[in-house]
């Protein structure tokens, strides 16, 4: 099909990554890597680090100091080889992506994580799909995460775009709810085959 002309290109698509976009260990393979079940890792970690270091507020040494609420060490070398080498795009995203992109819709990611994307952009390299414009720790959302309204603010001022000229995307429902509150049209992530029927369901021809 045909790239849409530049007045068609709305709407501005913004994308969660992670469970959106590209699997994420945090749930899984975290725990398994510290000998733990979700539930004892929950409670064993810093109550604030790994937030600060998604807001940019700490450094990934800072992270590994305190990851733990006890202070144990951490082997920061083998925590990141192994979130590497469970990152995988989510069936059908990137073929999804592509078929949007070339149709001429604008993809920006708007992502809570910390600089370890670049590890996912390394090895995965989501920039082929979509522009890392929105993440938490760093550029025009840094200091601010999902679902807080001055999250979505910060990329609709970046955007230079109405609120609903934008199309949010995530898995998490509190985070596509607050979207709604701040005035983005919101879907939330149920696979790719769901996204892509909600897309078709509003117009979006690709």
């Amino acid at each position: 099909m045909a790239a849409v002309t530049a007045a068609q290109k709305r709407p501005v698509l913004l994308l969660d990554i992670m469970d959106t976009v590209v699997y994420d260990p945090f749930f899984k393979e975290m725990p398994v890597f510290f000998n733990m079940s979700f539930k004892e890792l929950l409670a064993a970690k810093h109550p604030t680090a790994w937030v600060e270091f998604e807001c940019g507020e700490i450094t990934e040494e800072q992270l590994l100091a305190k990851f733990f609420a006890d202070g144990r060490h951490v082997d920061g070398a083998a925590l990141k080889q192994m979130m590497v080498s469970s990152y995988r795009y989510l069936d059908g995203m990137p073929e999804l992506l592509r078929r949007l992109g070339a149709a001429g819709y604008p993809l920006h990611a708007c992502s809570n994580y910390p600089a370890w994307w670049r590890l996912i952009e390394d090895k995965l390299a989501p920039s082929q799909y979509l522009a890392w414009s929105f993440v938490s720790c760093e550029g025009p959302m840094k200091g601010f995460r999902k679902p807080s309204r001055e999250a979505f603010e910060a990329c609709l001022r970046a955007l230079d775009v109405p609120a609903a000229e934008v199309v949010f995307v995530d898995d998490r429902a509190v985070n596509v709810e607050a979207a709604a509150a701040a005035g983005l049209d919101g879907i939330l992530f149920e696979g790719a085959e769901a996204l892509e029927a909600a897309l078709r369901a509003r117009g979006l021809q690709f």
